[in-house]
């Protein structure tokens, strides 16, 4: 999807892509790991699939409110830009746009690779041992 969306974009809009795409798609790859890690770890702690649906969306409705995509991080409350640290959508919107729109490499993100790793590694370890504890 997100080869497609750069496609149509690219090709409808015009829009630049000046950075390497091979560094967005990477990130991409680790930031899927996050969001299945939170799947399974929602799947693990509700009984019925209308709670896991109910849940995921409370969680994606505040992660992408609170990630920077229609308002600034900067705009927001010192208490909710300290919320944006854990919130793996902040990583990815401020990674697409310093790739695409400033060309940013892979030295310029690092900090961005290692923090969603961290997320990565914390998250599915929390779903696999919950889903362990529940067999």
């Amino acid at each position: 999807m997100l080869a497609f969306g750069l496609v149509v974009g690219k090709l409808m809009f015009d829009f630049p892509i000046v950075g390497n795409l091979s560094v967005l798609f990477s990130f991409a790859g680790i930031y899927l790991l996050v969001v299945l890690g939170m799947g399974l770890f929602i799947s693990t702690i509700t009984h019925t699939q209308q709670q896991a649906m109910l849940i995921s969306w409370f969680f994606l409705v505040i992660f992408i409110l609170m990630s920077g995509l229609f308002t600034s991080v900067d705009s927001m409350p010192e208490w909710a830009q300290k919320l944006t640290a854990f919130n793996p959508v902040t990583y990815f919107i401020e990674l697409i746009r310093m790739v695409l729109l400033k060309g940013s490499s892979f030295q310029h993100v690092t900090k961005h690779f290692v923090v969603i790793s961290i997320m990565a590694v914390i998250i599915n370890t929390f779903a696999v041992l919950n889903y362990k504890k529940r067999v």
